[in-house]
């Protein structure tokens, strides 16, 4: 399960991901202890602190918003994040981290433009150009550093220790894989897939909050995802000549969303929280890469759907057109 979680996670670092097993049969550092977040019971309260200005912190945001490894965390996670990092200053010309070196800190670009070399003859094989970030991969896979990094220009950067770096990103994916397993298997529809289907859903699901009244879906939108429940209800609307009728009420362990991606057409509802309501929001790439297995499930479910419909207004003729 720990390397499914690892690669699942940390999949989309590709560029230097082969150079990691070079390195394979070197005697690991004291910095390369194995890390494991299940028997992990380090105090939260000694973590990592480094105070910021209101600009800092607002630039550091701004910093790692598009930055896919933190994707999965949520707001107490992500503040926890932005807690660790550190400010670095670099001039052009600086070495970041020289392949070979033990791995210290993990690294966000702010500013700057950023080379990564690697082999004896320092082959150039990628520019950070003013966005970005490196320093993942000798942390993780406890390996020394798979390639150097230069500053071309002067610039910015945000840094995390490696302990810090690894408690939080891993334990964090750790904790919500566990969270959304457990959510998950009380999905009937769900039912169908294999344990290793079950988890790589379960890492691919993002956490999102919504307050009371806020519109999750709009009917009529395109669909970009569905979501799944975790805590707090859902209203599932739609428009009709004299307003918008409720049809469905969505507990935790409920769904919705899925219509639209199945159909291939616009959404056919609105979703409201009806209170503060967490869900997990499963993006149109991953469900179709990853929800195969359930889509004759979810078929079905479009004729409960219909008669669903005409329970409630009578007849077909009374529904307003929404596919």
């Amino acid at each position: 399960m720990r390397i499914t979680l690892l690669y699942s996670l940390f999949s989309c670092f590709t560029f230097l991901e082969p150079l990691v097993n070079r390195y394979a049969s070197r005697r690991k550092s004291v910095f390369a202890e194995t890390y494991d977040p299940e028997n992990d019971d380090e105090d939260e309260g000694a973590r990592a602190i480094f105070p910021k200005t209101d600009e800092q912190r607002a630039r550091l945001c701004d910093s790692v918003k598009n930055i896919l490894l933190f994707r999965s965390l949520d707001k107490e996670q992500m503040n926890e994040v932005l807690d660790a990092m550190f400010e670095k200053i670099v001039q052009a010309k600086d070495y970041i981290i020289k392949q070979g070196d033990d791995g210290d800190n993990f690294y966000v670009i702010e500013s700057g433009i950023y080379n990564a070399y690697v082999g004896e003859d320092q082959k150039h094989i990628h520019t950070y150009d003013n966005r970005g970030s490196f320093g993942e991969l000798a942390l993780l896979y406890n390996m020394p550093r798979a390639a150097t990094i230069q500053a071309e220009t002067d610039g910015k950067l945000w840094a995390m220790d490696r302990q810090t770096f690894r408690r939080i990103l891993l334990k964090s994916a750790f904790r919500k894989r566990k969270m959304y397993e457990a959510l998950l298997d009380a999905v009937p529809m769900l039912k169908t897939l294999q344990n290793y289907e079950r988890m790589n859903l379960a890492d691919a699901l993002i956490p999102q909050t919504y307050t009371k009244g806020d519109r999750i879906i709009k009917q009529g939108d395109a669909a970009d995802g569905m979501y799944f429940i975790e805590d707090g209800k859902v209203s599932i609307r739609i428009q009709q000549d004299a307003g918008e009728v409720e049809i469905s009420n969505l507990e935790k362990g409920g769904y919705f969303g899925e219509l639209a991606l199945v159909t291939h057409r616009p959404r056919a509802a609105s979703a409201y929280a009806v209170d503060n309501v967490k869900v997990a929001f499963l993006d149109v790439d991953a469900f179709e890469r990853l929800l195969g297995p359930c889509m004759n499930i979810m078929k079905r479910n479009i004729g409960d759907y219909e008669t669903q419909l005409v329970k409630i207004f009578g007849s077909k003729n009374n529904i307003t057109d929404i596919r």
